[in-house]
């Protein structure tokens, strides 16, 4: 079963952008949906934007839309973040997850099977 490992994280000023890498260990993303989520403390992680490896379908909270991009690199097998415009809500630990999940329960955490570490985006005014 395929391991999703993050990379890309740090601080930053508001308004600054930042990369985060999701890439495959120990196999493909071939056939799953990679999603990106997000966690600050005492709250639940929530949905931030996910991609269909096959087909590049894509879905995104609104709260990030026109902001941030997801996108996939087939040859390198990895999925990548784009988040720019970043402001201080943003701060959070991101998740990259994989799993099997129909366009409509993207969101739902429940369908994913593979969580990575996790890595930390720290926005400041």
């Amino acid at each position: 079963q395929v391991q999703p490992v993050e990379s890309g994280g740090g601080s930053v000023q508001a308004g600054d952008s930042l990369r985060l890498s999701c890439a495959a260990s120990g196999g493909t993303f071939s056939g799953y949906a990679i999603s990106w989520f997000r966690q600050t403390p005492g709250k639940e992680r929530e949905f931030v934007a996910g991609i269909r490896w096959s087909g590049g379908n894509t879905v995104y909270d609104d709260s990030v839309k026109g902001r941030f991009t997801i996108s996939k690199d087939t040859a390198k097998n990895t999925v990548y973040l784009q988040m720019n415009s970043l402001n201080p809500v943003d701060t959070a630990v991101y998740y990259c997850a994989t799993g099997r999940p129909i366009i409509s329960a993207f969101r739902d955490r429940g369908m994913y099977y593979s969580w990575g570490q996790g890595t930390q985006v720290t926005v400041a005014l």
